[in-house]
């Protein structure tokens, strides 16, 4: 077991030291919008009367890669398989590059491989929730507060 803070924790998970899913990956870059424990607290606190939403990420294989789909993301089904039954699913033989550029309106991770992850959100965040921070695993341009 290892204590790390957000930031820090991206930072083993870029340099192959550590692994998570993506799911936890997308949580440790919203977890980077706060820079204290007391301040993700105070948020948390006021957030919590807002309500809340249930989310399926919804896997697009790529010629290259994969994507996984979030609510609001224009590739998003209008009816995504909650319970596993209809077993959809969604392929193309297109580069990850050419979906993104061919995008305008992102909730995604983008996945080239284990360690190579890049988080996209350029929607407006429901029940006053926090937009991740957008974080590619191949750069270190990102601006954490932790």
């Amino acid at each position: 077991l290892q204590w790390s803070s957000p930031p820090e924790a991206i930072e083993l998970f870029k340099s192959q030291e550590i692994w998570f899913p993506p799911p936890q990956f997308y949580e440790f870059c919203r977890l980077c919008n706060f820079s204290s424990l007391s301040q993700l607290h105070k948020f948390s606190s006021e957030r919590s009367v807002e309500g809340c939403e249930r989310w399926m990420p919804v896997l697009l294989t790529a010629a290259d890669g994969y994507i996984q789909l979030l609510p609001g993301d224009e590739l998003y089904p209008e009816d995504p398989d909650y319970t596993g039954e209809k077993k959809i699913t969604m392929s193309t033989d297109k580069k990850l590059e050419d979906l993104m550029k061919e995008g305008s309106t992102f909730h995604r991770i983008v996945i080239k491989n284990i360690h190579n992850l890049a988080v996209y959100v350029n929607i407006q965040a429901e029940y006053k929730h926090m937009n991740p921070l957008m974080i590619n695993c191949d750069s270190s341009d990102y601006n954490s507060k932790l």
